[in-house]
C-alpha cells in the first residue's frame, strides 16, 4: 500500500507541474491570473511533497492530518474549478479530484 500511496503522491506532483506549464501558456500575457494559477501549481507542489513526506513518516499523526485537510481543501478547489468551467468531470479538474481523494484516504490511515 506504501508504494501505491507513494505513486499516487507522485501523481500529483506531476500534476502540479503540469498545472504551471498550462498556466504559463494560457495565462503569459495575463500576469495577474498567471500569478494566481501558479500559486495554485505551488499549492499543489507543497501538497504533494507533504503527502510524500507523510509516506515515509507513518508514525507522525499531526502531519497526517496537515496532509488530510491540505487534500481536502485541494479537492473544493479542483470540484470549484470545475464547476467554473461547467464540467466538474472535465479531464483537468477530474484528475486533480481522484488524486487527492485517493491521498485523503491515505492519510486517514
Amino acid at each position: 500500500m506504501k508504494t501505491v500511496d507513494r505513486i499516487f503522491g507522485w501523481l500529483l506532483l506531476i500534476g502540479g507541474l503540469l498545472h504551471g506549464m498550462g498556466s504559463l501558456q494560457g495565462y503569459g500575457k495575463n500576469h495577474e491570473m498567471l500569478l494566481w494559477a501558479l500559486c495554485a501549481s505551488l499549492a499543489v507542489l507543497l501538497l504533494a511533497a507533504i503527502n510524500l513526506l507523510r509516506v515515509g513518516r507513518p508514525q507522525d499523526r499531526a502531519l497526517a492530518w496537515i496532509s488530510f485537510l491540505g487534500c481536502i481543501g485541494w479537492l473544493v478547489a479542483a470540484i470549484a474549478f470545475g464547476r467554473l468551467i461547467g464540467n466538474i468531470f472535465d479531464f483537468r479538474p477530474l484528475t486533480h479530484e481522484i488524486i487527492t481523494i485517493v491521498l485523503a484516504i491515505f492519510s486517514l490511515r
